[in-house]
């Protein structure tokens, strides 16, 4: 953005441009400078030019033969070219600008350059605080109905238009001239149509008296033959036709008469002075006519889609434009709820119209605010869009991320709903966006990403678990696809499966071990706001660390395993064996040791330490090993397991054959119920979800728990498919019961 010493010393006169035929444009894929680069290319002038990044308006000028460089480098200028900005570009960092100001090549603004291409037309200039566009459009089209051929310059594209400009051959040209950053100082004006003026660009005025002798200035360079056309319904507009010593004419909301496709008093008002304008230089009737038929610009009220919801996108980002584009949507549908979604345009702006801008939005049925756009400035120390949604007196949501908008209204909106995304800034996303995300609402299948592979000891199993829950969900109907995560994080970095309008609906975990049970994944998929299976962040987290579960199992009345953890190779081992040791965060059977003498321990102890900096020691419980799911808050029968080698290791869990594995467990009945009474408090102690799986010895009639499998391998011959299988629920049904209850849990937190 610039500032009045930018203004003053580093641009060029505008008529240097005269000696000049070669121009290369910074930011070319704005609407507005787009729009000038094939004016130019028309002229018959060499154009080329950079932006940030690559879009429609980009392809489009690069199909018409103008060289467009996606990214700022400074390749591309020589001695020969002008070089123009849009004032969003810094001065300060623009490569283009460094290369500009190494080979002396001048400097210009758009604006320069517009009031350069307009040099020999007399200029109707529109211009004020509010309605600049639609004013423009209006007057247009008024114009061009009754024979006049204007040359229009608008400040958004406009669909009748086929962009913001036409380029007519008539001596007359209409355009936007915004009073921003005083850029109004580049034009020539021969009648000039002042809607309304009030502080606005606080951040370059500083005051409402320097916008008022800003633009005081601007009216008074009207020629001999040349008029001001005022709003005299407004003060500011009155006040500035005051000082001005200029032939003018005033026009009020009363001056509209008639039918307009436009809805809104404050469209009225903007018609009564493009009417009065046109009167000056055109056929009333014809120009009254036109002036009607104008269908609109883009964001001003315009109607993305009309059916169970309309959708619509407005520019509006003052306090009296959000209530007048509100006024008049509740003119429109009088009937209807209206949602609005809002987005604060630059914290100068917000600051000290909190009150205004929450009244203003209290006129819709229901508001969404999300954090403040802006644009180049720094944030400001107490300025928040939370402080808008505080004031309000409708119901508010406040949505600090604009990304989860269309998902965060899609979830709410109703059947005759009016939904409208408002604002300067990049809310113009959302309403396309939201049209998209509402399609997605009524797709027939559910989309789930099965997250398999992972980095841990336990990949190979993952990847045999992910097949088999692959296949099952494609069984069931689901639209289901298989991703390695971490081949898909470590080699792509490309998150984009997960985000945007096709992104699953949910994510079946069937990972293990770290970076999997431990929460790690968990947090990504919460950052992504993607439903999951199995718990979540932090009963993962402190299911995965065995010392920590012991104590919290401990404290809910379950007998566990007494035990030492190891911080340090060398730490005294005080546990004496026969003695378990194994990595305190991994997965059950990875890097698991068995000792049977003392002085195997310290071995045991540093290949417990290959995989993890942490190694729990704890005493070998003998007796009868078992496993019990539980499925929500719902115990499935006790497995019992049999190792061959009576050491349920690695190779006895995942070798076929290895272990006997026995459903429901070879005990009395009331020792069945009791594993299943322990199996639920221990997933119910660590705020688990899902399904999870508790091993539990049983020694001498007592239950001793070791820990709880937050992602139990899902294999069609792991413990869990097993159980659920003895309980009458098929292995397509487990998965599709975990899927649900995923999208359940999910739907209930939201």
């Amino acid at each position: 953005m610039r500032t009045k010493h930018e203004i003053e010393h580093d641009f060029a006169e505008r008529d240097l441009l005269d000696s000049y035929t070669k121009f290369f444009l910074v930011g070319i894929g704005g609407a507005g400078m787009s729009a000038i680069a094939l004016v130019l290319k028309e002229r018959g002038f060499e154009v080329s030019g950079t932006d940030s990044t690559a879009s429609p308006a980009t392809e489009d000028l690069l199909c018409k033969g103008i060289d467009v460089h996606i990214g700022h480098t400074g390749s591309g200028i020589s001695e020969v070219v002008a070089l123009v900005l849009t004032d969003a570009i810094d001065l300060n960092t623009s490569p283009e600008v460094a290369r500009a100001r190494e080979l002396g090549v001048p400097l210009f603004r758009r604006s320069q350059l517009l009031g350069w291409l307009l040099k020999g037309r007399k200029v109707i200039a529109v211009t004020g605080t509010h309605g600049k566009t639609t004013t423009t459009g209006l007057l247009s089209c008024g114009l061009i109905e009754a024979g006049i051929d204007p040359f229009v310059v608008a400040g958004a594209a406009v669909p009748q238009f086929g962009g913001p400009i036409v380029a007519g051959k008539g001596e007359y040209a209409v355009i936007e001239a915004c009073e921003a950053y005083d850029s109004i100082r580049d034009y020539d004006p021969y009648i000039v149509v002042l809607t309304n003026l009030e502080l606005d660009h606080v951040d370059f005025h500083g005051s409402y008296e320097n916008l008022r002798d800003a633009m005081t200035a601007f009216v008074s360079r009207i020629p001999d033959g040349g008029k001001l056309v005022y709003c005299l319904d407004d003060d500011g507009a009155r006040e500035v036709a005051d000082l001005c010593w200029v032939p003018k004419t005033g026009y009020t909301l009363e001056d509209w008469e008639g039918d307009l496709y436009l809805p809104g008093d404050h469209n009225r008002l903007n018609a009564a002075g493009a009417l009065a304008a046109a009167y000056l230089v055109a056929d009333r009737e014809l120009a009254k006519k036109g002036i009607q038929g104008f269908r609109g610009a883009e964001r001003r009220l315009q109607l993305l889609l009309a059916g169970d919801v309309d959708v619509i996108d407005d520019y509006a980002h003052t306090p009296a434009e959000v209530e007048a584009s509100i006024s008049a949507l509740k003119q429109k549908y009088p009937d209807r709820r209206l949602v609005v979604v809002y987005q604060p345009h630059l914290y100068s702006r917000t600051n000290g119209q909190f009150e205004a801008f929450a009244k203003a939005l209290s006129l819709a049925d229901q508001v969404v605010i999300t954090d403040i756009y802006p644009a180049r400035e720094a944030p400001m120390a107490g300025v928040s869009s939370s402080r808008i949604a505080e004031l309000t007196s409708k119901p508010t949501v406040y949505v600090p991320c604009r990304h989860l908008l269309p998902q965060t209204v899609a979830k709410s909106a109703k059947k005759g709903d009016v939904v409208c995304g408002m604002g300067a800034g990049n809310i113009s996303e959302f309403a396309p966006a939201f049209i998209k995300e509402l399609e997605r609402t009524n797709r027939k299948q559910i989309k789930v990403a099965v997250i398999y592979g992972g980095e841990s000891a336990e990949r190979e199993v993952s990847l045999h678990s992910g097949r088999c829950v692959y296949e099952a969900l494609v069984s069931k109907g689901y639209d289901a696809k298989l991703v390695d995560v971490s081949e898909l994080l470590l080699s792509k970095g490309d998150v984009s499966l997960f985000v945007g309008p096709d992104r699953p609906d949910a994510a079946f975990l069937a990972i293990h071990g770290t970076r999997a049970e431990d929460g790690a994944l968990q947090g990504l998929l919460e950052m992504l706001h993607i439903p999951y299976t199995g718990p979540g962040i932090q009963a993962s987290s402190i299911s995965i660390n065995k010392a920590l579960t012991k104590q919290i199992l401990s404290q809910a009345g379950l007998r566990v395993p007494k035990g030492q953890l190891l911080s340090r190779h060398d730490e005294e081992v005080k546990i004496n064996a026969p003695a378990i040791v194994k990595p305190n965060a991994q997965g059950s059977t990875v890097g698991l040791g068995y000792v049977e003498k003392d002085e195997d321990m310290s071995e045991a102890v540093r290949k417990a330490f290959q995989y993890d900096d942490a190694v729990l020691v704890e005493e070998w419980i003998q007796g009868i090993e078992t496993s019990v799911p539980v499925l929500g808050d719902r115990p499935l029968l006790p497995v019992e397991i049999a190792p061959a080698t009576g050491r349920y290791d690695f190779a006895s869990k995942y070798v076929p054959g290895a272990t006997e594995e026995i459903i429901p467990a070879r005990v009395p009945e009331a020792v069945l119920k009791r594993l299943k009474e322990a199996a639920l408090v221990a997933h119910q102690a660590l705020g688990c979800e899902g399904a999870t799986r508790t091993d539990i010895f049983i020694c001498c009639d007592e239950l001793i728990v070791l820990e709880v499998n937050t992602l139990p391998g899902m294999t069609k011959t792991s413990l869990l498919p097993n159980s659920a299988a003895a309980a009458g629920i098929p292995y397509e049904e487990l998965v599709d019961w975990m899927t649900k209850d995923a999208l359940k849990r999910y739907a209930q937190k939201t």
